[in-house]
């Protein structure tokens, strides 16, 4: 079962979120010299992203890099590694070394095999893995109905190119294999619809109809959850 720690608004588990993922990286750049984190996009990270910017850290010593990312240009507002670069590498955080996951090929089905091999290149486990959680209980780009599901959720590769049953545009994502790699998983819900999803995926049931059930239904990786209802 996963850790809960819940909050009255979003604003007041931001900071926490924010505060423990300096605590683990600061931790983790001692032990190891060297620490990571893949991040999620959407509305819900923003206010992490912003309050951990200004955490004292050894930035020059931290691996970010993103759970997936659209296939639009890297200036697009739809991009992930733009809200990535405009929130958290900013000021002393600019110094961590980022890895995208959008290349110049044509489409995500062509560039994966790069992502891929950049992706192999780092120092797994990674330390953090911060996952987000659609209506529809999608996790990274793993989408309930999504053509590439099954491969995204059983492959050996660490990165898989999806198309969504319904969001716009092309993504390059980690598989399930990659999240489950990972030293801690933590995840943002938001609001009351999220809770609802998030209360049916503990529940039990397959993960193909809740993708976030790959993190919640399994032991090997401590999952850490932040439930803000208001």
């Amino acid at each position: 079962m996963p850790t809960e720690h819940l909050f009255a608004t979003g604003a007041q588990a931001a900071a926490d979120i924010a505060a423990r993922i300096a605590g683990i990286l600061s931790d983790a750049i001692a032990a190891r010299g060297v620490a990571s984190i893949a991040l999620s996009g959407g509305r819900s990270p923003r206010p992490v992203l912003e309050a951990l910017s200004a955490a004292e850290l050894d930035w020059s010593k931290l691996i970010v890099t993103l759970v997936d990312e659209r296939w639009v240009a890297p200036d697009s507002a739809d991009s992930n590694e733009r809200l990535v670069r405009e929130t958290l590498l900013q000021g002393a955080a600019a110094q961590a070394q980022f890895v995208p996951m959008k290349t110049q090929a044509a489409d995500a089905y062509a560039g994966q095999p790069a992502v891929e091999a950049a992706f192999a290149a780092l120092p797994w486990p990674l330390d953090i893995i911060l996952l987000g959680m659609g209506d529809d209980g999608h996790t990274a780009s793993l989408f309930p109905e999504g053509k590439e599901l099954a491969e995204g959720l059983t492959s050996e590769a660490l990165t898989i190119a999806a198309t969504p049953p319904a969001a716009p545009h092309q993504r390059l994502s980690l598989t399930a294999r990659a999240i489950l790699q990972s030293r801690h998983i933590f995840l943002q819900i938001g609001g009351v619809a999220k809770k609802a999803v998030y209360d049916r995926a503990l529940a039990g049931g397959p993960v193909k109809d809740l993708p976030i059930r790959l993190a919640l239904s399994q032991d090997k990786v401590p999952v850490e959850v932040w439930i803000a209802e208001g």
